[in-house]
């Protein structure tokens, strides 16, 4: 199986995404995938406007169980998860999981804040640090490395707070505090999850021109020893493999010989790029 063959970062209308599940396997096999991963946004109480509803999440696995029937033999569909850190849903039941961090928790109010939603809500969330969009960053980078703790398959988007921050809007990326900040939950992370994501989602989307994670944390985390998989976090049915040769680029330009991919059972196997 080569990388272009899995891609397992895929939301659907049950959550947040634009196409219903059956469509993206539609899409998925006429664009030759093997193995096609659906990871929904667990249901997260403190906000549903974006996550699988606790209803959503029953129809959701019932939905992928029907899809996985009637591809059989032509595709491969695993029923996995994308776990956010304040989700009320358990890791464990999927066939994988992606762990993510969509959130921050602002120090004063204790209100929860998208990292990655709107200018105005990280600004909002920037005042709870007074202004300091380095510090908010750290704070960030604090619940990354928590997240990796539970031990998600993947880890998602790990530097996803940079978003919404092009041309340097909320704080330095190149700024020695932002990436020791960064380096060191990367560091914690490791051993904890079995992949970390090159994810094309946010270039998709017209938000970065870079994807995440960033290449100084690539190369750390090929010296580290740690393994990649190529996503898409595809919102709709024709970004199923969005920037995927680009990202394989960006990994061996980060010094990685070989991606991992999921196989038809959700285990990781390695895939030379």
């Amino acid at each position: 199986m080569t990388f272009r063959e899995c891609t397992v970062h895929c939301h659907t209308s049950l959550c947040d995404g634009k196409n219903t599940p059956a469509e993206m396997a539609a899409a998925a096999c006429a664009a030759g995938v093997k193995v096609l991963g659906f990871s929904g946004h667990s249901y997260t109480r403190q906000d549903e406007s974006y996550c699988m509803s606790r209803e959503n999440t029953a129809r959701y696995r019932q939905e992928i169980g029907a899809l996985q029937k009637q591809y059989a033999g032509k595709l491969s569909i695993l029923c996995g998860l994308e776990w956010d850190r304040i989700s009320d849903e358990a890791l464990e039941g999927w066939d994988y999981t992606i762990g993510s961090v969509h959130y921050l928790e602002g120090p004063k109010t204790g209100r929860l804040y998208p990292v990655d939603h709107t200018p105005e809500e990280l600004s909002a969330c920037l005042a709870e640090f007074d202004g300091d969009g380095l510090a908010m960053a750290e704070s960030y980078f604090q619940s990354v490395a928590q997240t990796a703790e539970s031990g998600p398959t993947i880890l998602g988007h790990f530097d996803l707070i940079k978003k919404l921050n092009g041309q340097g809007r909320f704080f330095e990326e190149a700024s020695p505090r932002y990436q020791r900040a960064a380096l060191a939950a990367l560091e914690v992370c490791f051993g904890k999850v079995a992949a970390l994501e090159i994810n094309t989602g946010g270039v998709a989307r017209g938000y970065r021109q870079e994807f995440y994670p960033a290449p100084f944390l690539l190369e750390r985390w090929q010296l580290l020893g740690g393994q990649v998989i190529l996503t898409a976090d595809a919102h709709t049915a024709g970004d199923l493999l969005f920037g995927f040769d680009e990202a394989a680029v960006t990994a061996r330009a980060a010094g990685f010989h070989q991606v991992v991919v999921l196989d038809a059972a959700g285990r990781l196997r390695a895939c030379p790029l």
